[in-house]
């Protein structure tokens, strides 16, 4: 299968456009027509449809293999060049917004105590960052979500990536000042799954994430939020738009809520690192001061 076909088909797909997607891509209409055309051949079937664009069930299943075929790809092509990489004293930190606290600071500061170094912290939905290190644009990435105490995260295939636990915390669920529940010690989540959520992915627990733990439905969103901004988040918690959960450190100094923390199922808030097998100078010292490992 050709990745310069998937490609396109994965662009057409998402724009639901030729024209659109032979912009983005920088090829001709007509070229972006014959890659379909192409991929639909090799395979043997109808993948798109034409009028108007839309995928065929075919279609639909190979969507669901190609972002990642082509990330592994991407992932590929950056692995082999970071063998002919120039060390130097760069290094780029990809973070989920609720992965980079006071811990991550104090540890970047510490890096740029030891000697010269240019650092940029990029905060980021937690795909967003995994893709950012497996394709080279950050040295390391820090992302975060709920599990089991010591379990990992529930990531996809990294392919040559070393994965560490950086942080495990309790969890804690925002509620607007005066909410019923907010002068509660603690609460359980299966008891709020018929409550109305903010549907935050980027900046909180994204709410599937909250069904596959509580092994439960509800968890509905009243409002969405896209985007990484935590405070922005905790304004509309504040003002009654729905609840969101978040490490019990971060949502505990946040102006407007309460941070309830969350008693069952019990879970933690975890943090974990990601860098390639073969990181930088910078890196490799940053990872070891955030993970206490030498």
């Amino acid at each position: 299968m050709d990745p310069h076909l998937l490609r396109t088909f994965v662009a057409v797909l998402e724009h639901r456009s030729f024209s659109t997607a032979a912009s983005v891509l920088g090829y001709t209409q007509s070229a972006v027509s014959q890659h379909i055309a192409a991929l639909e051949a090799d395979l043997g079937t109808r993948l798109v449809e034409r009028r108007p664009v839309a995928p065929t069930a075919a279609g639909l299943r190979l969507m669901e293999h190609a972002p990642a075929l082509l990330l592994r790809l991407d992932a590929a092509r950056a692995d082999i060049a970071r063998l002919h990489r120039a060390p130097d004293a760069r290094l780029t930190l990809a973070c989920s917004p609720s992965a980079l606290g006071p811990a991550v600071a104090r540890a970047l500061a510490r890096l740029r105590s030891s000697g010269p170094v240019e650092i940029e912290v990029r905060v980021l939905g937690r795909e967003s960052v995994i893709e950012e290190v497996l394709t080279a644009r950050a040295d390391l990435g820090l992302v975060d979500g709920v599990a089991a105490p010591s379990d990992p995260l529930p990531l996809p295939d990294l392919g040559p990536t070393v994965t560490l636990a950086a942080a495990e915390e309790p969890l804690a669920v925002l509620f607007p000042l005066g909410h019923p529940l907010a002068r509660r010690t603690a609460v359980r989540l299966t008891d709020l799954a018929q409550a109305q959520w903010i549907d935050a992915p980027d900046a909180a627990v994204p709410l599937d994430r909250l069904r596959a733990v509580c092994g439960a439905g509800g968890f509905l969103p009243r409002i969405r939020h896209l985007g990484t901004d935590v405070h922005g988040l905790a304004a509309l918690a504040s003002a009654g738009h729905g609840l969101a959960a978040l490490p019990r450190s971060l949502a505990a100094t946040l102006p407007g809520v309460t941070a309830v923390p969350v008693r069952a199922p019990r879970l933690v808030h975890r943090t974990e690192l990601l860098h390639p097998a073969g990181p930088t100078g910078p890196a490799r010292r940053l990872a070891a001061l955030i993970t206490g490992r030498s």
